[in-house]
C-alpha cells in the first residue's frame, strides 16, 4: 500500500493526482476548451451560473478542478496565513458552496481543523470528499443548500469562497444576515474575485462586516502556480500573473 505524502508535499501530490483523475479520458485541448468556456461563463453569461452551468460537461468540470482548484487553494492559504492566529484557532471549517473543496481544504489544512463541505452539486460533493481525503482531513461533504446550512458551534471557521457572487439577491441578503449573526467564537471568511463588476453587492457586505468588527482586504497571489496549472491557464488565454482576490474576515468576537 502506498504511503500518504508527508504534509509538506501534499499540495504538489494533490495537483499531480488531479491530473491523473481528470485527464484520464480527456485531452489537453478538451480541458483547455472547457476552461475557455468557463471563463466566458463567469464573465459574459453569469445568469447561467445559478443553474449549475459551470459544472455541465466533463470538459468544464475537469477545467474547474485542474485550474480553479489549485489557484483557489493557494489564494485561500495565502489569506489565512496572513490573517494568522485569529483565523487558525478553530476546530472545523464549514465550506459553503464548496465546489471541489480546494478553498476549504486550504483553510482546514493550515488550521489542522476538520472539514465540512456543502454544495448542491453531487459531483462537487464527491470531489470535495476526495480532496479532503488527499489532504488527510477528517470530516465530510454533503449535498445541501448553503444559505440554509446550520453554522457550526465555536470555535469554527465559515468559508464562502467564490460562491456568493453566484447567488440571487434574496439568497445573498439572507446569507449575509446569518453570517453577521453567527455565534461568538465563529470566524467568517468571504473570498471573491478582484473584479468589482462581478460583485456589485460587495460594498454593502463590506460595510456590514466592518461595522461588526471585521476587515476587508485585497490580495495578489505571488506564489508561482504549479507548471501544469500555469500552462493550462496560458493556453486558455488567462493571465496567471493577475491572480488575486478580495476578502472579508470577521474574527471571533469576545
Amino acid at each position: 500500500m502506498r504511503e500518504p505524502a508527508p504534509p509538506r508535499d501534499r499540495f504538489a501530490a494533490w495537483v499531480e493526482a488531479l491530473e491523473r483523475r481528470h485527464r484520464e479520458r480527456l485531452t489537453f485541448a478538451e480541458v483547455r476548451r472547457g476552461l475557455q468556456a468557463l471563463s466566458s461563463l463567469y464573465v459574459e453569461r453569469r445568469a447561467k451560473l445559478a443553474k449549475g452551468a459551470a459544472l455541465e460537461g466533463a470538459g468544464k468540470r475537469a477545467a474547474f478542478a485542474l485550474y480553479y482548484g489549485p489557484t483557489h487553494f493557494l489564494l485561500v492559504r495565502t489569506i489565512v496565513r496572513a490573517l494568522g492566529t485569529p483565523a487558525l484557532a478553530i476546530r472545523v471549517v464549514l465550506d459553503l458552496g464548496c465546489g471541489t473543496g480546494a478553498a476549504g481544504a486550504a483553510w482546514a489544512a493550515e488550521a489542522r481543523a476538520d472539514y465540512d463541505g456543502v454544495d448542491l452539486s453531487g459531483w462537487a460533493v464527491e470531489e470535495a470528499r476526495w480532496t479532503a481525503a488527499r489532504f488527510g482531513l477528517r470530516g465530510r461533504a454533503r449535498k445541501a443548500d448553503l444559505v440554509e446550512s446550520v453554522l457550526p458551534p465555536p470555535p469554527a471557521g465559515v468559508l464562502a469562497a467564490f460562491t456568493v457572487n453566484e447567488l440571487d439577491e434574496a439568497s445573498r441578503e439572507r446569507l449575509l444576515s446569518r453570517l453577521l449573526a453567527s455565534e461568538r467564537g465563529v470566524r467568517v471568511l468571504v473570498v471573491e474575485p478582484l473584479a468589482r463588476r462581478l460583485a456589485p453587492w460587495w460594498d454593502g457586505w463590506e460595510r456590514g462586516f466592518t461595522a461588526a468588527g471585521g476587515r476587508a482586504d485585497l490580495w495578489r497571489l505571488d506564489e508561482p502556480l504549479p507548471e501544469t496549472v500555469a500552462l493550462l491557464g496560458k493556453a486558455a488565454g488567462l493571465d496567471p500573473s493577475a491572480l488575486g482576490g478580495r476578502s472579508l474576515f470577521l474574527p471571533a468576537r469576545a
